[in-house]
């Protein structure tokens, strides 16, 4: 969730047409487990749901698209109480909106409350687990309180906590997991919307839910399969953990994970972008770690200059005039259509890696008869990977051999 605050309108819109990620998790063991992705407004979850041919045990949870964001499900306390929480590589942090919450945004679902749950435990100030957050500082009560912000100026407060969270096995039989941390928030704002009751880090760090779970499943890796913006309702996407959620086979491309001081982002190195049959390079000089990999951002975010040389070629590759008397739409570059563009290809280089991406990773639709090149531009050197890009793609993320692979998939399929 690191996407700048500063987008045009039809951002906007888009955040109130796409998706909602549920996570519902289907089986876990040492093997590993994996989550389905289902929209939140479908009428029920897929009646069927898929597992590992290697590891037939692999569990499945369920992610709803909504509102630009993908909506994890789990539950936590005791007894469980279900979360929906926006899932989210750019951060660590796993937090809900908790009672008391004398000033948070809206949500339409009630808020945890810790006093209900016989298994909830603040986490003591002196504790070392206080300090697994930078932010971490005592309270009155001798309790550990954090805040945590994000790139988009959205912020937490709250206490740090451990609780049981609860998934379900393929069976139906619930997992718990028990003594995972996680910020019982107090006073919240930002950019969400009334479905998200909080965030499901899935970064790199210390506190992710990657982090917390990987001794159990298997090891510190994960994959997911996002299906395409405005895919029917009944179909869902899906997210695997641990072992068996590698990607291999044809047409895998892996690219390095290029380490940092902090855990957290997941950053690639893009050398460049080709449209149609024209390089563009990203600049003179290309920088290690250059795009965060963030499924919490819905477009691609480029640096300015970057950003005006790859929509002036798109703008020549594509024979239609582009859209000049549309308000809302701001400087984007949009067409008015029916259905969305021919081309052009455009191909991320990134190092070691070409992505292929088609016009149904790159042009969405904000509104009838129009598709928007999904591109934003941003300040400073570097860029972000948002999931619209990312749909289509089977991407694994190994945090112990640090690469990030790519393989073509029809994520409808999954």
């Amino acid at each position: 969730m690191a996407y700048p605050r500063t987008f045009h309108l039809w951002f906007l819109v888009i955040f109130l047409l796409s998706q909602l990620l549920h996570f519902l998790a289907i089986e876990a063991n040492n093997d590993g487990f994996s989550v389905k992705l289902i929209r939140r407004n479908s009428l029920r979850a897929p009646s069927r749901l898929m597992g590992s041919a290697k590891y037939p045990n692999t569990p499945h949870a369920t992610i709803y698209p909504y509102l630009g964001q993908h909506l994890m499900e789990l539950s936590i306390g005791t007894p469980p109480i279900r979360i929906f929480g926006i899932a989210d590589t750019g951060s660590d942090l796993i937090w809900t909106q908790c009672v008391p919450c004398s000033n948070c945004y809206k949500q339409i679902n009630p808020l945890f409350d810790p006093t209900e749950s016989s298994t909830y435990t603040n986490v003591p100030c002196e504790s070392e687990l206080c300090h697994k957050l930078d932010t971490g500082v005592c309270s009155p009560q001798k309790s550990c309180n954090y805040t945590y912000a994000y790139g988009d100026s959205s912020i937490t407060h709250g206490a740090l906590a451990q609780e049981t969270v609860t998934i379900t096995s393929t069976t139906g039989a619930p997992l718990s997991l028990k003594e995972i941390l996680f910020g019982c928030g107090h006073n919240d704002s930002g950019t969400f919307n009334d479905h998200e009751m909080g965030i499901i880090g899935l970064g790199g760090g210390p506190l992710s839910l990657i982090s917390q779970i990987s001794p159990l499943f298997g090891g510190k890796k994960f994959s997911q399969c996002l299906v395409p913006f405005h895919t029917d309702i009944r179909i869902s996407s899906r997210m695997s953990f641990g072992r068996g959620s590698e990607v291999s086979g044809d047409g895998v491309v892996s690219t390095p994970l290029v380490a940092s001081q902090d855990q957290t982002p997941y950053l690639v190195t893009l050398l460049g972008i080709s449209v149609g049959g024209t390089y563009l390079p990203f600049n003179s000089s290309v920088a290690k770690g250059n795009m965060l990999i963030d499924s919490g951002t819905p477009p691609i975010y480029l640096p300015r200059q970057f950003y005006d040389r790859i929509v002036t070629q798109v703008r020549n590759e594509v024979a239609m005039e582009p859209i000049k008397d549309d308000p809302e739409l701001g400087s984007q570059l949009c067409y008015r259509t029916t259905n969305n563009l021919n081309g052009p290809l455009l191909t991320a280089h990134f190092e070691g890696a070409d992505v292929v991406l088609s016009p149904t990773q790159i042009f969405i639709p904000p509104k009838d008869d129009v598709f928007c090149l999904a591109i934003g531009e941003m300040d400073g050197d570097g860029g972000i990977y948002g999931n619209f890009a990312q749909s289509n793609y089977l991407i694994g993320f190994d945090l112990e051999r640090q690469v990030v692979s790519f393989k073509p998939t029809d994520c409808t399929k999954q």
